[in-house]
This record gives structure tokens, C-alpha cells and sequence, in this order.
């Protein structure tokens, strides 16, 4: 069984698999402090100034000496509120993401097109090998 997992271990995919998603998740830092500290300061200034990152609609009651307005606050308390806000900067970031991985995918898939190995010239063909067969039997 040590073996099995060594051999599935050793194989390339599997390595692959680990590097991308350790790369993944530091991309995944990089597209969220992208939509988080650039794209969404400037959407909000684009709609006069709103910080979508604390938008919520409060669902449930406020406990004492904790400010109303405070979406890391309320959410620190566990009261029931729909944080729109988060979710709208969380959409984003995936669409960030996605778009990325898309034109990666799209960029290997042109490189890997062009170096595709020619293919083989077309030599004569079975019924033309059939015939040539055919020929010299006739001929003996």
C-alpha cells in the first residue's frame, strides 16, 4: 500500500495539482485585494461615494453596545442581517478570477496549437497498397 501511495505521489498530475492550488490560493489574495482595495473604491465612488463592503439589511435585533451601522460589528455579534455588500465584492472577485483563469486557459490552448507536431505525410493509401498487391501477385 506505502508503495501504491508513493507511485501515485511521484506522478505528474498529482504534482500539478499541488502546485496549482498553491498558486490558486496566493492568486486568490492577489484578485481579492485587487476587488476589495482598487475595483470597489472605484465603483463606489462612481455610485457618489458608497462603501459596498458594509451594506447589509438588518434581519434581526441589535444587542446592546453594538452600533447599528457597523456591518464587522453586528456580524462580530452574530445578528441575522443579509450582507449584500460582501456578497456584490465577492461576486466581483470571481468574475475577476474566472476572467483571469479564462485568458490562461486561452493563451496555453494557442500555445499548445502551435506546437502540435505536423502530422506524418499521407503515404499511399489502402485500396492503392491493395491494387500494388494485387499487380504483382498477377505478374508470378
Amino acid at each position: 500500500m506505502l508503495n501504491e501511495f508513493k507511485e501515485f505521489i511521484a506522478r505528474g498530475n498529482v504534482i500539478d495539482l499541488a502546485v496549482g492550488v498553491i498558486i490558486g490560493g496566493a492568486f486568490a489574495t492577489i484578485t481579492g485585494s485587487l476587488t476589495e482595495d482598487v475595483i470597489m473604491p472605484i465603483v463606489g465612488w462612481l455610485f457618489g461615494g458608497v462603501d459596498f463592503s458594509s451594506k447589509f439589511i438588518l434581519l434581526g435585533s441589535i444587542p446592546d453596545g453594538v452600533a447599528a451601522t457597523d456591518y464587522a460589528a453586528l456580524k462580530k455579534a452574530g445578528v441575522a442581517m443579509i450582507g449584500y455588500g460582501a456578497f456584490i465584492t465577492a461576486v466581483i472577485n470571481f468574475l475577476i478570477l474566472a476572467w483571469i483563469i479564462f485568458l490562461l486557459v486561452r493563451a496555453v490552448n494557442r500555445v499548445v496549437r502551435k506546437e502540435a507536431p505536423a502530422e506524418a505525410p499521407a503515404g499511399p493509401s489502402e485500396v492503392d497498397l491493395l491494387t500494388e498487391i494485387r499487380d504483382e501477385l498477377r505478374k508470378k
